[in-house]
């Protein structure tokens, strides 16, 4: 081990800026290959702890929980080196592929998460030799990208049902939202190739149909602005099922003096969802909705339900619509059914709810006004867009 530690010291050390384009890609593959050794003699290493119940030397219960403990490695990433540990004896051909580092570890988990025991178990019963697919999985693992693998293993899959009934896919489906101490959330979903496609559909009209000049996103960030675009479209059009006989919307709820001090107010609003936003965030909101006022008691029980208000009357936001067309950020273009009708000086500050006070936006750009950007129409009815700093976002030419 010193010996390598020596070895990964020297290779730190050496000079990368005189490589050629050649060299290093070359120096590259090279390392690619050196990772999968090592993560293979690790797998093997862990496999070995995990026989001996190594783990209970440190008091631990399991190599699981030492991996994650002493190793910090994710929990997910401990799972899958025990999970190929497990199999290593079972695929004598991708191990060794494994070994010499023309398999990787990725792959070698591609084998494990979908051949476990119970698998191989079939296997026996049904005759299906093992030792065919492991010589077939280690050659297109070491020659073929990796989906390539994802394939061939479903052929194994195949293989021990092959005249079944057709599973029911939406049974696999699942979707977990978490949320964090500031409301945000994060989330996982695990869908079938059918339920997957339709969700990469929809998002993906979405991101081709909102691509400004001048995008700097990532890709993950145009995907999940996207997805709340898409939200917002389906919360808008009203045909949604509707809950306990109303709607479905977003709610929020603050006080009336936070609602109108042009302060920040961090935390002063609630979502419905139990979420605590920003009195700026609130208003941002409120920019184009409906208010409700309800008067609380000293004990908090509601004594007056006001009736609800929309800010910007079904009337008013036609003539937007005609008038602005789509998204009027520079370089937006969104179409009008994405988007709010904003108010250039809002309505608690004094601006009136009418067409000279109005602006179409999509739910990105309305964001970005309400944080530092602004738009403006000019006397010619052109609409321009400036940073926080005032310098104006130019497209192209200026226009006179």
């Amino acid at each position: 081990m010193s010996e390598l530690m020596s070895a990964l010291d020297a290779l730190a050390a050496e000079e990368l800026h005189g490589l050629t384009d050649g060299g290093v890609l070359d120096r590259v593959a090279e390392l690619v290959a050196v990772q999968n050794r090592i993560a293979a003699e690790l797998t093997r290493t862990v496999r070995r702890a995990d026989t001996m119940q190594a783990a209970e030397h440190d008091g631990s219960k399991s190599m699981r929980s030492w991996l994650t403990g002493h190793a910090r490695l994710a929990p997910a990433e401990a799972s899958r080196v025990l999970r190929s540990g497990r199999v290593l004896e079972h695929f004598p051909a991708l191990g060794a592929g494994f070994a010499e580092g023309s398999v990787t570890a990725a792959q070698m988990d591609v084998v494990a998460a979908a051949v476990g025991e119970r698998e191989r178990a079939r296997a026996a019963e049904q005759g299906v030799d093992l030792a065919a697919f492991d010589r077939v999985w280690a050659q297109v693992a070491a020659e073929s990208p990796h989906q390539s693998l994802v394939a061939a293993v479903r052929a194994f899959e195949d293989a021990l049902d092959p005249d079944g009934p057709e599973p029911d896919p939406t049974e696999g489906r699942r979707l977990t939202i978490a949320k964090h101490a500031d409301g945000s959330i994060t989330g996982r979903f695990d869908l079938d190739a059918v339920g997957g496609e339709k969700v990469q559909a929809a998002i993906e009209s979405i991101v081709q149909a909102d691509r400004p000049k001048g995008d700097a996103r990532t890709r993950a960030q145009q995907n999940a602005d996207a997805l709340v675009q898409l939200c917002d479209n389906q919360l808008a059009s009203g045909h949604l099922p509707t809950l306990r006989t109303v709607k479905p919307h977003v709610v929020v709820g603050i006080d009336l003096d936070d609602l109108v001090d042009p302060a920040t107010g961090a935390g002063a609003a609630e979502m419905g969802f139990g979420a605590t936003i920003s009195a700026a965030r609130a208003r941002y909101l409120a920019c184009d909705g409906s208010i409700s006022r309800i008067v609380m008691g000293p004990d908090g029980v509601p004594l007056d339900l006001g009736r609800d208000h929309r800010v910007v009357t079904p009337g008013l936001r036609k003539a937007v619509e005609r008038r602005d067309k789509s998204c009027v950020f520079a370089g937006c273009g969104a179409p009008s059914w994405w988007c709010d009708v904003h108010h250039l000086i809002h309505w608690l500050h004094g601006g009136e709810t009418n067409l000279q006070n109005s602006a179409l936006l999509c739910e990105r750009h309305h964001t970005k006004v309400h944080h530092g950007f602004r738009v403006q129409r000019d006397p010619g009815g052109r609409w321009r867009t400036y940073r926080p700093d005032d310098t104006e976002i130019l497209i192209g030419p200026l226009l006179h």
